[in-house]
């Protein structure tokens, strides 16, 4: 009998050796050899690895990453995601186990009087028990079960960078809502400072427009420049109160006011601008990602395709069988055992098995696609975010000379303008390019700092 078992398992072994459908291999991208934008013949030794903790240095934009790693929804739902996704893995793992039921029966049968037991004049009781074990086993011949492992666990590792990729994306955001405060803060102290001088030309021309060296039309002009002054103010609360909220919301809190501080040149981990291997995009969480769907998709190709093979089921069943319950641990005697197997053949769903398998290709044919798009999204993103860094840091220093020269402008039309030497409209042309040039200064400033973020972001943010 044992020998029976053991020359039964080491057929299955034999069997379960085998297994259908292709092996995941590393698609060929044809990916260049640099960025665009980049021309840079020594490559970064040294991969941007920097975690939110280590990359950024303000305290008060690190305290609002805190709290959306911790109470963010979207972040949450990935965790229990991965959760889920662990337990299927743990489900897919124990499919390659056999099943082990144990029962216990216990039998009492009373035949009628007119039966045939009854009318022989027989005893009409009868009991039987039992206390049994039975082994079911599902051999996977063409690895069906492996595949399927192999499927759940790409399903899982895919859910952990999709997890990474949600939370990249939140400290994106997050920074770039904490950067457009500071920015909106400026501009806000900008629009007071100009209303301030607005204020002071308005006092001059009122004076002038007393003793007749100014019309009406003049005092009119600079009174429109004041209210339009008032109109950027609360434009610009407006987009400080909406932007505090929507910051609130990031951290799944409700709306409240964001504690904050102006933004520092030396307040971000310093990473190269540019010479980065166009193979630093397997870090990015988002590729990783497609490449694991893909991966999993390949595997129930094998899943599809084994189902349409003949499956081998093996039942083993030991025990103890007894009439009576004094002699039911009798050993040898109440020992029994039955040993099967068989083979089922799918007949009349063998089309909709094909279709299946057929479906499953063209999945992991789409699947295919989405990796290589991931692949061209993240290095369009990367180029872009190489020449934004570069053009924005030379648009600021343009825009710092034009403020200079303009606000010499300012000093010297108010210099005039009290001697005589130009009228009111000088004033407010030059008050109103100054405003202009501040604002736009202040918004410069703050997307060097985000294009620094963003750079960060599209190169992986932190991930490895």
């Amino acid at each position: 009998m044992k020998l029976r078992y053991i020359i039964l398992l080491g057929f299955s072994l034999y069997l379960m050796s085998c297994k259908v459908g292709e092996n995941y291999y590393h698609a060929n991208l044809n990916m260049p050899d640099n960025f665009r934008n980049d021309n840079t013949v020594e490559m970064v030794t040294d991969t941007i690895v920097h975690s939110p903790h280590s990359f950024f240095r303000n305290r008060e934009l690190l305290t609002l990453l805190d709290s959306a790693f911790a109470r963010n929804s979207d972040l949450l739902l990935a965790v229990k995601n991965i959760r889920s996704a662990e337990l299927s893995l743990k489900v897919a793992k124990l499919n390659f186990l056999p099943e082990i039921n144990a029962q216990i029966n216990g039998n009492y049968t009373k035949s009628s009087k007119n039966s045939a037991i009854g009318q022989s004049g027989g005893d009409r009781e009868s009991k039987d028990y039992s206390l049994s074990a039975g082994l079911t086993w599902d051999l996977d011949i063409w690895g069906k079960i492996r595949r399927a492992k192999e499927s759940e666990l790409a399903e899982y590792l895919k859910t952990k960078e999709v997890h990474k990729a949600v939370q990249t994306k939140l400290v994106l955001d997050i920074a770039k809502g904490y950067y457009n405060l500071l920015m909106l803060d400026e501009q806000l102290n900008v629009a007071n400072q100009s209303k301030n001088l607005s204020d002071s030309t308005l006092f001059i021309v009122k004076t002038q427009y007393k003793i007749g060296d100014a019309n009406l039309l003049g005092l009119k002009q600079v009174e429109a420049q004041l209210i339009e002054n008032k109109l950027l103010i609360s434009q610009i609360e407006q987009s400080i109160s909406i932007q505090e909220n929507a910051l609130s919301v990031l951290c799944g809190d409700y709306a409240h006011k964001v504690n904050r501080k102006m933004a520092l040149d030396s307040e971000f981990c310093n990473i190269p601008l540019d010479g980065y291997p166009v193979s630093i995009l397997v870090a990015r969480p988002d590729v990783r990602a497609a490449e694991l769907a893909l991966r999993g998709a390949n595997a129930r190709v094998g899943v599809a395709q084994a189902a349409m093979y003949p499956a081998l089921k093996i039942s083993l069943t030991e025990g103890l069988n007894s009439f009576t319950t004094s002699n039911w641990f009798s050993i040898p005697a109440s020992l029994f055992g039955t040993a099967s197997g068989c083979i089922t053949q799918p007949v009349f769903n063998s089309g909709s098995l094909k279709a299946k398998y057929e479906q499953a290709k063209i999945e992991r044919e789409k699947a295919v696609i989405v990796f290589r798009q991931s692949v061209i999204d993240g290095y369009s993103q990367v180029s872009d975010a190489i020449i934004n860094k570069k053009d924005i840091e030379k648009q600021y220093i343009f825009a710092v000379d034009r403020e200079k020269a303009l606000e010499e402008g300012v000093n010297s039309s108010n210099i005039l303008f009290k001697a005589g030497n130009i009228n009111y409209l000088d004033v407010i042309t030059v008050q109103s390019n100054y405003l202009q040039a501040r604002l736009q200064t202040a918004q410069l400033y703050i997307n060097k700092a985000l294009s620094n973020v963003q750079l960060y972001y599209t190169l992986g943010g932190g991930w490895r």
